[in-house]
C-alpha cells in the first residue's frame, strides 16, 4: 500500500472538526442580520460543519473514494463514542458542590437520543453521497473543472445531510412549515459557505497532488460504504 505524507494529518483534522462542530456547535443558536435578507437564525455549528465536506472533497479528489471512506468511518466512530461519553457524563450523579452546574451540563450535552441518532446518520449518509458524486464526476469530466465537482458534490451531500437530520430529529415536533424553513436555511448556508471556500480548496488540492504525487481516479472502484479496504 502506498504511503502518504499528509493523509493521516488530514484524517486527524477531519475528526477534530467533526467532533467540535457536533459537540460545541449545537450549544448556541444565533441570529445575524444580513443585508437584503434580514434576520437569519441558525445553529452556530453551521459555520464550521461544512469544513468536514471540504475535507471530504480534498480526500476524494487527491486520494480517492476508498481512502475517504476510511476517514468517514473514523468520523462516524468518533461521533458514536462522543455521544456515548456525553450520555454517561450527563447521567453520572453530580458531587454536592457541583449540583448547581448540572442543568448547564444537561443543556449542552444532554441531547435526546433521537437528535443524536439523526445527526450521526445524516452525517454518514451525506458524507458518502458527497464523496460518491465527487469521485464519479471526476471520472466523467476527466479531471477537468474541479469547481463543478466541489459545487455539485456539496449540493448533493448537504441536501441529504440537512434533509435527513431535520426530518429524523424534528418531524412531528415542529410544524411542517417551520421544519422546511429551518432545513432550507441551513442547507443554503452550508452550501454557500463551501462554495465561497472553493479557491482555498483549489490551493490545498493542488499542493497535495504535488506533494503526494497522487491524483486518483476511481475507475473500477467498489463504491459500497460498508468496507474499509483501499
Amino acid at each position: 500500500m502506498k504511503s502518504y505524507r499528509f493523509y493521516d494529518l488530514i484524517l486527524g483534522a477531519y475528526v477534530c472538526v467533526l467532533l467540535c462542530a457536533n459537540l460545541i456547535g449545537p450549544a448556541k443558536v444565533s441570529t445575524v442580520h444580513v443585508p437584503l435578507l434580514g434576520a437569519v437564525t441558525f445553529m452556530a455549528g453551521v459555520l464550521f460543519f461544512p469544513i468536514s465536506y471540504i475535507f471530504g472533497d480534498i480526500l476524494t479528489e487527491v486520494y480517492g473514494y476508498a481512502r475517504d471512506r476510511r476517514v468517514v468511518w473514523s468520523g462516524f466512530a468518533a461521533l458514536v463514542f462522543a455521544a456515548f461519553m456525553a450520555w454517561v457524563i450527563v447521567r453520572l450523579p453530580p458531587a454536592e458542590f457541583w449540583r448547581a452546574n448540572q442543568p448547564a451540563v444537561e443543556a449542552i450535552f444532554g441531547n435526546t437520543p433521537r437528535i443524536v441518532c439523526a445527526s450521526i446518520l445524516a452525517f454518514w449518509c451525506g458524507s458518502f453521497v458527497n464523496s460518491y458524486v465527487m469521485a464519479k464526476m471526476k471520472v466523467l469530466t476527466r479531471g477537468r473543472w474541479l469547481w463543478s465537482r466541489i459545487v455539485g458534490s456539496t449540493l448533493c451531500g448537504e441536501l441529504v445531510d440537512s434533509g435527513l437530520f431535520y426530518t429524523l430529529a424534528f418531524a412531528g415536533l415542529w410544524a411542517r412549515r417551520d421544519l422546511a424553513t429551518v432545513a432550507t436555511t441551513q442547507y443554503v448556508l452550508k452550501s454557500a459557505w463551501e462554495i465561497v471556500m472553493t479557491p482555498v480548496t483549489y490551493r490545498i488540492v493542488g499542493f497535495l497532488k504535488r506533494a503526494e504525487q497522487e491524483d486518483y481516479y476511481d475507475r473500477g472502484t467498489n463504491f459500497t460504504p460498508f468496507s474499509l479496504r483501499v
